[in-house]
């Protein structure tokens, strides 16, 4: 088993108290396989994300529960600990790449920077992996895109380039927070399809964040339901959509 969460509670204080973001979530990922977190806005899904890679905005705290990646204990480790696992063990693709990415900077500089982050490779050969990488997420013209800046690709190419980025790590687990809600509803498919086809080929584990029950259907193996902080139904995602049992699945799924 690739990530084994259970029992996770994440709460917020406020003036009320405590607001309980998160109640009692457990969720098992394989490698090669795609599970869904479907649910509206403030549901939890983005916080249990935000969880496993460490993200957890302050004062937002994990009161309960434990997440176990590859044997270890992520909820145990300080920032500096999680620096040895973020991108290069967990990769996070973001909703708006332009977050992910350095608009001062050209995508080869990005993309070498990061490689030589997490590996030995020397200068040229840096440079040919990262052709390697923006010809593996479907990238025409890599050596020219190399030189380019954010802003001079599409919404569509610029999440291409995230993807390529996330890959540098060569990380096992990928979180997806809502990757295609920024782009044209033409590029969603391709980016979705392009998520699934590298998780088979490269035998990652990724967890789509989203509100849409079409890109549920359409990607993932498996979906957890989430309705305030609590899963409420988790099934192969095939078997869910015919038979949905929670009232709140139904109601997403019409």
């Amino acid at each position: 088993m690739l990530l084994r969460i259970d029992n996770l509670t994440i709460e917020y204080p406020d003036r009320f108290g405590n607001y309980r973001a998160v109640d009692k979530a457990s969720l098992r990922l394989a490698r090669g396989e795609i599970l869904g977190l479907v649910g509206e806005s403030g549901a939890g899904k983005s916080t249990i994300g935000n969880a496993i890679i460490g993200l957890l905005q302050s004062p937002g705290r994990i009161v309960a529960g434990t997440i176990e990646f590859q044997g270890q204990r992520l909820d145990l480790l300080s920032q500096r600990e999680f620096s040895d696992v973020r991108g290069k063990k967990v990769g996070m693709i973001f909703q708006d790449p332009m977050t992910s990415l350095n608009p001062l900077e050209t995508i080869g500089a990005q993309l070498l920077e990061t490689i030589a982050l997490h590996s030995n490779l020397s200068r040229n050969d840096a440079k040919l992996r990262a052709i390697e990488l923006l010809t593996d997420v479907g990238i025409a013209l890599p050596r020219e895109k190399m030189s380019q800046f954010p802003h001079e690709l599409s919404g569509g190419m610029r999440q291409r380039a995230v993807i390529a980025l996330v890959l540098a790590g060569e990380p096992d687990l990928i979180i997806a927070d809502e990757p295609t809600t920024a782009l044209d509803v033409s590029i969603q498919a391709t980016i979705l399809e392009l998520i699934r086809e590298l998780c088979l080929k490269k035998n990652v584990g990724v967890i789509l964040v989203t509100h849409d029950m079409g890109v549920i259907a359409e990607t993932t193996d498996r979906v957890a339901v989430m309705y305030m902080g609590k899963i409420v139904e988790m099934e192969e995602t095939k078997r869910l959509i015919k038979d949905p049992t929670h009232p709140y699945t139904r109601a997403l799924i019409s």
